[in-house]
């Protein structure tokens, strides 16, 4: 696996780098032993947990307390949302980091999602960021929060 871009949604790269956090956050996604193909999904979001988890972040957590609704990894007011799997679970994983946003509990998130070609990879029907890119800029006046797009192949 191989980090090749990201794209800033309402300033969201802007954020990480305040933070001084970009560069470590998309170091995650190099990483040459996490072959990209069918079967991977385990292997990335194994990974990106482990990185994650050495700097103390949590994990599954709710967005809120009367529900099961979880992201996937939260520190403060920021999270990191993988998303490998078909390209209609991304919408719900904008949903739940606006959620958190509105609620005032987060302030900027980051969303990995394979390239294109990676996704194609990985199988059919996966999310991939050409598309989630070109659909939040449609979507700027809903999709509020500070989002930075990791694109990783």
């Amino acid at each position: 696996m191989k980090f090749v871009a990201t794209y800033s949604h309402h300033s969201g790269v802007d954020v990480w780098k305040e933070r001084e956090l970009y560069e470590w956050v998309t170091d995650i996604f190099e990483a040459p032993k996490v072959k990209i193909g069918q079967q991977a999904t385990s292997d990335i979001r194994s990974h990106v947990k482990t990185e994650l988890e050495r700097e103390g972040w949590a994990f599954n957590v709710r967005v809120d307390p009367e529900s099961d609704l979880t992201v996937f990894a939260r520190s403060g007011d920021l999270v990191v949302q993988v998303q490998t799997g078909n390209i209609s679970r991304y919408a719900y994983d904008i949903l739940k980091i606006q959620h958190l946003y509105s609620k005032k509990e987060i302030e900027a998130a980051a969303l990995a999602i394979p390239t294109k070609d990676a996704a194609q990879a990985i199988g059919s029907n996966i999310a991939n960021a050409d598309r989630i890119w070109n659909e939040l800029n449609i979507f700027d006046r809903v999709v509020t929060v500070p989002l930075m797009i990791i694109a990783f192949e």
